[in-house]
């Protein structure tokens, strides 16, 4: 890239104009003579050069600098010049330069002319010495070679830190954790073996499904949640019956847990049937009319009355009427 920078004229003529010193014995523009030199031949991109511009001229003389100050490939930064100094009948004027680049390689700050202007008008030109510089990259060591890409700087440890860590770990474990509910549904669906219950399940079932029948949910226009603790209830009865995950599980892995543990295929159907009323009320937006609730209500009841166990030495039909007898008082 090379950056140019014009400065104007008056900022180094007005420095100039300083050289004018009072009338004094003529003296010829041609005894004038200028010299430059430069601080540094070797700098990186970017760095700052100090050239130093000195001009000597008889006294009557000035200096008329150029209007503009075009030292491309370089960029002239600031001019400063220094107040005139008279001996032996010589003016001296030294004006600073401050130049920059921002190109690699071999590069010449190039010469400019000024001229001097003596007594009756008498003109000499002069022009100023070019000079090489060296500009570099900063990736330069001591010994000159290019130093090695470093790598990404650390990040102090701090609380953003420590949270992704603790996230990336709860992550993990939960990940460990369903792999685990995979591997004992895929074993059996079965629950562990517990206690046995204070009372037979099939009781607690109708129990609790003659409460919902007699709450006002349906009068207030609650049919979902109507439907969730119709169904919420049989699936606990399936878990407490034939020990299936049933509250954990959707309809479809409670249809296959039952067919593991050889349950009634009638039973099963109709099971499914009942769960697929009630996954449609909470999950699809359906609703129902009271008399449609009610009748799902009555089929989870049936399911209930007829999968309640038959004990070893009972006959069916016993169950059957045992089970009656139970929805009879209930009702009652």
């Amino acid at each position: 890239m090379t950056a140019r920078m014009r400065l104007a004229g008056p900022l180094l003529t007005w420095a100039c104009l300083l050289v004018v010193a009072p009338p004094a014995a003529p003296a010829a523009a041609q005894d004038a003579r200028v010299t430059n030199d430069v601080d540094t031949t070797l700098v990186t991109v970017g760095d700052r050069i100090q050239m130093t511009v000195t001009v000597e001229h008889g006294v009557g003389a000035r200096v008329v600098w150029p209007d503009s100050l075009d030292l491309s490939p370089f960029e002239v930064l600031g001019v400063q010049a220094s107040p005139p100094a008279t001996a032996g009948g010589r003016v001296r004027l030294s004006a600073v330069l401050t130049l920059t680049a921002f190109e690699l390689g071999a590069l010449e700050i190039p010469s400019f002319d000024l001229r001097v202007v003596g007594p009756g008008e008498a003109v000499e030109t002069l022009s100023t010495d070019r000079f090489g510089v060296e500009v570099v990259s900063v990736g330069l060591d001591e010994a000159g070679d290019i130093r090695d890409i470093r790598g990404p700087l650390g990040i102090p440890v701090g609380v953003i830190t420590v949270g992704l860590w603790l996230l990336l770990l709860l992550l993990a474990l939960g990940a460990v954790y369903g792999l685990y509910r995979r591997s004992r549904r895929g074993l059996g669906d079965t629950v562990e073996e517990a206690g046995p219950p204070a009372r037979p399940a099939h009781e607690v079932a109708l129990e609790a499904l003659q409460r919902i029948e007699g709450s006002p949910l349906l009068e207030r226009g609650q049919v979902k949640e109507y439907h969730i603790e119709v169904s919420e209830t049989l699936r606990r009865y399936v878990e407490a019956r034939f020990r299936v995950h049933a509250l954990e599980m959707t309809t479809r892995e409670v249809v296959d847990g039952l067919r593991r543990v050889r349950a009634d295929g009638d039973l099963i159907d109709e099971l499914r049937r009942f769960l697929d009323q009630c996954d449609m009320v909470k999950f699809a937006k359906l609703r129902p009319t009271s008399e449609a609730s009610q009748s799902t209500l009555d089929l989870g009841r049936h399911l209930v009355t007829s999968s309640v166990p038959v004990p070893a030495d009972e006959p069916a039909e016993a169950a059957e009427e045992a089970s009656g007898d139970v929805l009879e008082e209930l009702v009652s």
